[in-house]
């Protein structure tokens, strides 16, 4: 039995020329111009009962406005590109089984979705997130598809258009565009000659997750003085100061964005999609782009379609102030608690899938949550240190250990934000510039157009990344070498060594700058180095408490439900800490992670000493951070969450509030959206395997001998 596949409703050819899919295809060996433009299947639902005499619509008039889909072979050969090849290799399909899910689970149940959305508006409306109702007509939607069009897609477009505001129009216009850019932005770097090769082999550091990323409602209309777009496809041909807002990569240039955009040109050619005569020059006026821009209104509909069921299921989520929620919550706590009381390994399971979409609310002993910060002893040094393993006595091993840790350095590992293919740094008068000698010299921060500002926003169309402080300079000398005429520049990089002190300093000096003076405060051991005894004489048992360096916390109003709301303690010191750790950290494993490691009170896998300082860590609580060595160097444990408190009380970890509930990174907030989330993708696949088991049988029609070709492959 094949698989039922779940699907979005349009298909971006675009998308699928991103990655070169569909460059040199041959699965189409006839005339392929005319082969690809065969129709394959047709779609109406107006052919259904309900639209005939005696049907539920019989008088509404649809079927004068409800138009064809016809589906091209060419369609079905673009998702065979960019998707029924892995499927059939994932599932062993035979290429007829392929195509005819494809087909008949994609293409056709897409068409049949959108016309049932269509539908939908007519009968009910639209609803926004404010509970604004939109109302639509048969005869208003005549209007919009009257006189003449270029095409059946520009056709099609004006009939889509009329179920959009002019808002979500420009969002599906830019998107649209973003794609287009985004392709050829992935082609053009094979068409860049570097000058610059001095850090090839360098490791590039990884960038925190978000980087970049467009705000979902961000569009960018067209300007009201000059009519020009604010921002647009940049091709080559025209130039990249008309294109607004969009960057383009590193080290183009007009030569290499013409030579991809060509190379985009050709793949449209080689698969028959661009027509002889057409006017290259105006890629929004090329007879594929508006097949995507189609593509792009499908969708715009379809997530209309959606917004109107996520505001119907919100309104029952907020009824009775919230009383399903509350109870949700409630019984979530019960059921996890019998469970989990049952099955700890299990807990330990569901520990490591903690998300702000999966929560845990039960805890059966000191589990949490911790960043880790590793500075690393160096090749020399772990080569003394592995030399010392051979000696008799564990002892004898940890003081040589001991007497390599004061000579343990770190650097800023951010190098390559500055040298990668991405040019991330400018300069800032506002950042944090630590607490070393070097500290005036400390210029460069990284991300402008990402970091949030004192309201949570920032200037451009990119979401703020999220738990990234942004404020802590690049610690070391930075020296343009070279910049030429397009702003690039090349860089001699010298970062500052700094040891434990030092950096224990700088992460607790940067804490109080964001939360205030005095904040964050720890402790040394007292008498560290001298130690010379760590296992116990009888038992030859190793106090792996002796190790612990430093302990210090962060003396904030660290309330677990506020740890992703922008602007609380919480979220200011696990930004702080998640944005050292980009700086500092050579544990690669723990960046990106969600809140960190997830530490269980008993026996784990991790290294002893490791495992001792996040158990002490969690347990001194969410805030808490403890220093100390392994046989890698030196970690700094810093708890961001810990299940201490609802241990000991016996309640959940997490209160619901309903009026923190519109405050963004509450607990609240995410609990939730995570329900209504749930709540709206249940509603939408119920009202889709509605539409298609009521109007897949009579209202297709399907001409499996203009595919037969394809069916008969292998």
């Amino acid at each position: 039995m094949k698989k039922k596949l779940k699907t979005g409703i349009a298909l971006s050819l675009a998308a699928a020329m991103a990655c070169g899919a569909l460059a040199g295809c041959d699965l189409v060996t006839t005339d392929g111009d005319k082969d690809l433009m065969q129709v394959v299947a047709e779609v109406n639902i107006t052919w259904g009962d309900d639209f005939a005499e005696g049907g539920v619509y019989a008088s509404k008039h649809y079927d004068e406005v409800l138009q064809t889909s016809e589906i091209l072979k060419r369609d079905l050969v673009a998702l065979y590109l960019s998707r029924g090849a892995s499927y059939q290799n994932s599932y062993g399909w035979t290429y007829a089984d392929t195509f005819d899910t494809l087909l008949n689970d994609i293409l056709i149940e897409n068409q049949i979705y959108l016309q049932y959305a269509q539908i939908y508006f007519f009968e009910n409306g639209s609803m926004d997130e404010e509970g604004n109702r939109t109302t639509y007509s048969v005869e208003a939607y005549k209007q919009a598809i009257a006189g003449e069009f270029e095409d059946d897609a520009a056709r099609d477009i004006a009939g889509l258009s009329y179920f959009l505001t002019e808002e979500e129009r420009e969002k599906a216009d830019y998107d649209l565009r973003v794609t287009f850019n985004n392709t050829l932005d992935n082609s053009e770097p094979s068409f860049i000659k570097s000058e610059d090769e001095h850090d090839h082999d360098e490791t590039v550091r990884t960038t925190p997750t978000g980087l970049e990323t467009t705000d979902e409602d961000f569009s960018l209309p067209k300007t009201a003085e000059s009519g020009a777009d604010s921002y647009a496809i940049y091709t080559g041909i025209n130039h990249l100061s008309e294109c607004g807002t969009y960057e383009a990569v590193e080290g183009s240039t007009a030569t290499s964005r013409k030579k991809a955009y060509a190379q985009f040109l050709s793949n449209l050619r080689s698969n028959n999609l661009l027509k002889d005569g057409e006017d290259t020059t105006d890629i929004e006026g090329l007879s594929y782009y508006r097949l995507e821009r189609k593509s792009a209104y499908e969708s715009a509909v379809i997530n209309k379609l959606t917004e109107t069921f996520a505001y119907e299921e919100e309104q029952k989520l907020k009824a009775n102030d919230y009383r399903w929620v509350q109870d949700k919550l409630s019984t979530t706590y019960t059921t996890q608690k019998a469970s989990y009381e049952k099955d700890p390994e299990g807990y330990e399971t569901q520990l490591d899938s903690v998300s702000d979409t999966s929560f845990l609310f039960y805890a059966p002993d000191n589990y949490g949550f911790v960043i880790n910060i590793l500075l690393p002893f160096s090749a020399s040094q772990k080569n003394k240190l592995t030399n010392s393993e051979n000696d008799e006595g564990k002892d004898t091993k940890f003081l040589a250990r001991a007497a390599l840790l004061p000579n343990v350095k770190a650097t800023d590992q951010r190098g390559t934000w500055f040298t990668g293919q991405d040019d991330y740094s400018f300069v800032s008068e506002d950042g944090y510039q630590g607490t070393l000698a070097n500290a005036a010299e400390r210029k460069y921060l990284f991300f402008e157009d990402c970091i949030a500002d004192a309201d949570g926003n920032t200037s451009s169309r990119y979401q703020p990344i999220k738990n990234y402080y942004g404020k802590y300079t690049y610690n070391g000398t930075v020296e343009i070498k070279k910049e030429d005429a397009d702003g690039h520049k090349t860089y001699k990089l010298t970062p500052k060594p700094i040891g434990i002190n030092d950096f224990i300093g700088e992460m607790e000096g940067y804490l109080n700058s964001v939360l205030g003076a005095g904040k964050a405060h720890g402790s040394y051991t007292p008498n560290y180095y001298e130690q010379t005894e760590f296992t116990d004489p009888v038992s030859g048992a190793v106090d792996y408490e002796k190790f612990i360096y430093y302990k210090g916390s962060v003396d904030a109003d660290i309330d677990l439900g506020e740890i992703f709301k922008f602007g609380s303690d919480a979220n200011k010191a696990l930004s702080v800490i998640n944005e050292l750790s980009f700086a500092y950290n050579t544990d690669t494993a723990g960046l990106n992670t969600y809140l960190g490691y997830a530490v269980s009170p008993y026996t784990t896998d991790f290294v002893k000493e490791f495992e001792a300082a996040a158990q002490i860590a969690v347990e001194s609580g969410a805030g808490s951070y403890v220093v100390a060595p392994s046989d890698y160097g030196w970690h700094i444990m810093y708890c961001t969450f810990s299940y201490k408190d609802a241990y000991e009380s016996g309640v959940s970890v997490y209160e619901f509030k309903p009026a923190d509930v519109a405050t963004e990174g509450t607990f609240s907030n995410l609990y939730f959206e995570a329900l209504k989330s749930s709540a709206v993708s249940n509603k939408s696949n119920i009202e889709r395997t509605r539409a298609v088991n009521k109007y897949v049988e009579d209202c297709k029609q399907v001409y499996q001998e203009r595919y037969e070709d394809l069916r008969s492959l292998g």
